[in-house]
């Protein structure tokens, strides 16, 4: 194959977010639709998926081991090939009696296996790409994220969903479903070692004799400002991160509770095809109008992109309009608000990690954002039924000015990111 072909991003970028983000939103989201259909109940549901969580929070307690050892695609393609087998495990204990016991375990390894998949492919990102291309090309890592959001959460569901009708047996149409993820993950590995570029040699990691646990994780709270930019990563989606847990409980909800009343097909139409669309064209603007001009301009306006549209949810909950019209409208303009404000987030991610050891220091400033993400994420609920659905989106509106405000405070150079000449 010819080199210059496989050292192109446009290749490699694709595959290799579409392998990170389906893992996932399987371990996360689809789980708890299988666990439900398969007749546990809520309360183990939400007690046991809600671990299998952690490990995207607590990944940079390991995440210097990606550097001191081996090469960033090395780990990732063994952990790809691990979460296949991980899957099959799923797939092959649901038919067995003790699957809840059997398939939790699975789904924990699978777990485990993502972050660390997710720090090596990230690393490998700021390895492999120069400081112009990466924010050129983090509108397209993020859109094809966003992709196996969609394809998880929505084609292997409805999959799983004719497969039930067709066997009439929730068990046979789960595991093969899971069994069929597996195959996805293992075709993916194999795209991912065709396709990622064998660049780094033994210069380029982080040797054990050099580098110490302790010294990897330490110097990343010794950066300069390095305070004030993590009260920046934790701020920044404050808002935004109670509002996604609300947004489709609002629009699922009656109207006498204060909803809009549409149906899950209405919802899942909104959002899995005009909603992506949206979110793909804003990720892709945000990367290229920051490799054009620099992060310093455009950081202010993302984050009010990404957080002014919130306030079109409070216009729906206040007049609930009957259309589905005037929620597909308000969710494609969120959206598209969100993925513009999300490039300018992510660049200022690798800022804050860069360095000799940007691999595990851009996993610990992804584990604030995670945290960032579920903190506010748990209370949601409770704030949105102590204040019903206008009064939290006025609140989800307000919780967004400490991180507007800190934009004056955090530090990077103005042009950050711009495509050099």
């Amino acid at each position: 194959m010819n080199p210059n072909v496989k050292n192109n991003p446009w290749y490699w970028v694709p595959p290799l977010y579409l392998t990170e983000g389906i893992p996932y939103v399987l371990i996360i989201t689809v789980s708890v639709i299988m666990y439900k259909k398969m007749g546990i109940d809520n309360a183990d549901i939400g007690l046991y998926t809600s671990f299998l969580y952690l490990p995207w929070v607590i990944k940079p307690l390991w995440s210097p081991l990606v550097d001191i050892y081996s090469t960033k695609r090395k780990w990732f393609l063994k952990m790809q090939l691990l979460l296949a087998l991980a899957f099959l495990g799923v797939g092959l204990s649901i038919p067995t009696n003790q699957f809840f016991v059997l398939s939790l375990a699975c789904f924990w390894i699978a777990s485990f296996a993502s972050a660390t998949n997710d720090i090596a492919s990230d690393g490998f990102y700021l390895l492999a790409l120069k400081e112009d291309q990466q924010s050129f090309f983090i509108g397209l890592r993020s859109t094809f994220y966003r992709v196996a959001m969609v394809t998880g959460q929505g084609l292997f569901v409805i999959l799983a969903g004719y497969l039930e009708t067709y066997y009439g047996d929730n068990s046979k149409a789960w595991s093969l479903t899971m069994i069929l993820v597996a195959g996805l993950m293992f075709v993916l590995t194999l795209i991912n070692l065709w396709a990622t570029p064998n660049i780094e040699k033994e210069s380029t990691y982080i040797k054990q004799e050099s580098l110490t646990f302790a010294k990897v994780f330490s110097s990343f709270f010794q950066k300069k400002g390095i305070w004030v930019a993590l009260a920046f990563i934790l701020m920044y989606r404050l808002g935004e991160s109670q509002l996604v847990k609300m947004a489709s409980p609002f629009l699922l909800d009656g109207r006498e509770v204060g909803g809009l009343g549409l149906s899950t097909s209405d919802v899942g139409l909104i959002y899995g095809t005009f909603g992506i669309i949206a979110l793909s064209l804003g990720g892709i603007m945000g990367g290229i109008v920051i490799s054009k001009d620099g992060l310093g301009k455009w950081m202010l306006p993302m984050i009010l992109s990404l957080n002014i549209p919130n306030f079109f949810y409070y216009l729906l909950a206040y007049f609930q309009p009957e259309s589905v019209f005037y929620a597909g409208f308000v969710v494609v303009v969120e959206q598209l608000g969100y993925g513009f404000g999300f490039a300018a987030f992510m660049m200022y991610l690798i800022y804050v990690a860069d360095g000799p050891s940007k691999t595990s220091h851009y996993a610990i400033a992804t584990g604030f954002m995670a945290l960032g993400m579920m903190l506010p994420g748990m209370i949601s609920g409770y704030v949105q039924q102590w204040l019903g659905y206008e009064g939290f989106f006025l609140w989800v509106v307000a919780a967004a000015i400490p991180g507007i405000l800190l934009v004056k405070l955090v530090k990077f150079p103005y042009d950050y990111g711009k495509k050099k000449g």
